[in-house]
């Protein structure tokens, strides 16, 4: 019986699930039919692959080609099973030894002419792969991409006859290589130092409160304050990114079909989207499903400048996925989850000219344009932002040379780690996702400082949700001087970061 199998692996989110190509040939008229609920571009793969055959000097079988792609009721899109199909048909007619193929994974588009082009998601099928207990093979373009996962065997392939000779015992393909883990050592990470912010010594301590809890943060000031010269300092003093964490985040990108840095593969993400983004844009989406900026932004920081100037729709949707850490996307025909554990930074005016309140008197606002202008962020979303400070224009006797520097970001990131680290060792992740039950257990108030947050809340009209943020923040707080136990300082100076959701002010 003319019949060969080959494994492979489809694209279902960041999830590579595995995929069985089997391909039979029989009597009959000659043609090639692909069944398995193929997208056009796989159907198109019997061309693609016929040629690429035909080009390698290699007679294509003049018999019924079927090729089944299993599981059926599982949906296959783009290029990545031409070189499945294309091995697994020549596998049948005898082209090459069926045993050769059993612990192997091969994913690959084929040009006409037999080069092998890159495709996406291969990160997340290496990951998949190393579980299944087999090798990979892939595009050189690839490979580099795929080695990122440690335990995997890759081996990278310029051209369908490359991969034949390589089954055959005839030649060798070679294995897929990252450069040396490249910052894996703090002191290399490519960042911004915080020792460029001169001034705004609350900003900073709000930058590295949130840093060291994982919570998010609003900077609300005038322009040229240093909102954004703040926020793209937050990925150099977070702790440094685990293997796990940072696989997770690469294939979010490699799903994305985003170009890979190796050499830069375990920085943060800081992804900056533009005011005008869309929705979809934001969370993801389209007929089949592909990963936003917040999935972007997974294990890093999503920074929202100009956060009144996004459309407000756009910004609700944000809201479950700040409190999930995941985002799912459902269309008619398709389904799809992606990890969205960002942290949210933004940045906004406190009114349309934006110098409401500066010392100069230059605003001209009136307070409805103010009360409109600000009423463009919702409650809730807010609600959600642990973190609300005011960055005031910096003096310029702090701007000059003569001004001493601040920390540097090596010297705040030591303490955010140590903080860190005690988090961890307590409850197993940072404060501002701990649940309820650890928050009784680890927040734990004496009687007149619960006084003081009840007279606080009742006094700055906060929420239930502001409440337990506000405990995460001090709880955060107390870590950072070290303390076992949350005391007074600590938590005055977690309420003093909800001022911006007092009535009167946001």
């Amino acid at each position: 019986m003319s019949l060969a199998t080959v494994h492979s692996r489809a694209q279902d989110g960041v999830a590579a699930p595995a995929v069985t190509v089997e391909v039979h040939l029989s009597g009959g008229l000659p043609g090639t039919s692909i069944v398995g609920l193929p997208e056009t571009a796989v159907k198109e793969a019997r061309d693609r692959v016929r040629v690429a055959i035909q080009n390698a000097q290699i007679e294509y079988p003049a018999r019924r080609v079927t090729v089944s792609l299993a599981p059926a009721d599982l949906p296959k899109d783009g290029g990545r099973f031409d070189l499945p199909i294309a091995l697994g048909i020549l596998a049948a007619a005898g082209h090459l030894p069926k045993e050769a193929l059993a612990r192997y994974e091969f994913l690959g588009e084929l040009a006409l002419s037999g080069e092998l082009r890159a495709v996406t998601g291969v990160l997340p099928a290496a990951l998949k792969t190393v579980r299944a207990g087999r090798a990979l093979i892939v595009p050189r373009t690839n490979a580099a991409e795929a080695a990122l996962v440690s335990a995997a065997e890759v081996r990278g392939a310029d051209t369908l006859l490359d991969v034949l000779a390589f089954l055959r015992g005839a030649g060798d393909l070679p294995e897929g290589a990252v450069a040396a883990t490249a910052n894996t050592n703090d002191e290399e990470r490519d960042y911004p130092d915080l020792a460029d912010v001169r001034g705004q010594a609350q900003a900073r301590r709000a930058l590295e409160i949130a840093a060291a809890g994982a919570h998010h943060l609003l900077f609300a000031g005038p322009p040229g304050a240093g909102k954004t010269m703040l926020a793209s300092r937050l990925p150099g003093i977070l702790p440094p990114l685990s293997e796990a964490e940072a696989l997770e985040s690469a294939a979010v990108r490699s799903v994305a079909g985003q170009a890979m840095d190796c050499d830069k593969w375990r920085m943060r993400p800081f992804r900056q989207p533009h005011h005008t983004a869309s929705a979809v844009a934001l969370v993801g989406g389209g007929s089949i499903p592909r990963p936003g900026e917040i999935s972007l932004a997974h294990h890093g920081v999503l920074f929202l400048d100009e956060l009144p100037e996004f459309d407000r729709r756009v910004l609700e949707v944000l809201r479950e996925p700040l409190e999930s850490g995941r985002v799912a996307i459902s269309r008619a025909a398709r389904q799809a989850e992606f990890p969205a554990a960002f942290q949210l930074v933004a940045a906004m005016n406190p009114c349309p000219c934006g110098y409401a309140g500066d010392p100069s008197g230059r605003c001209a606002c009136t307070p409805e344009a103010i009360r409109r202008y600000r009423a463009r962020i919702s409650g809730p979303l807010l609600d959600r932002i642990d973190l609300q400070v005011e960055v005031p224009r910096v003096p310029l006797v702090e701007l000059g040379d003569a001004a001493p520097p601040g920390e540097t970001s090596a010297v705040v990131r030591a303490r955010v780690v140590a903080a860190r680290a005690r988090q961890m060792a307590r409850a197993g992740r940072p404060n501002a996702a701990l649940n309820s039950r650890e928050l009784r257990r680890d927040c734990v108030l004496r009687d007149r400082d619960h006084a003081l947050l009840e007279r606080a809340l009742d006094k700055l009209g906060l929420s239930a949700r502001s409440y337990h943020r506000i405990l995460r923040v001090a709880r955060t707080i107390a870590d950072l001087a070290g303390a076992d136990a949350i005391a007074a300082p600590h938590l005055g100076e977690a309420i003093q970061y909800r001022r911006l959701h007092a009535p009167d002010s946001l």
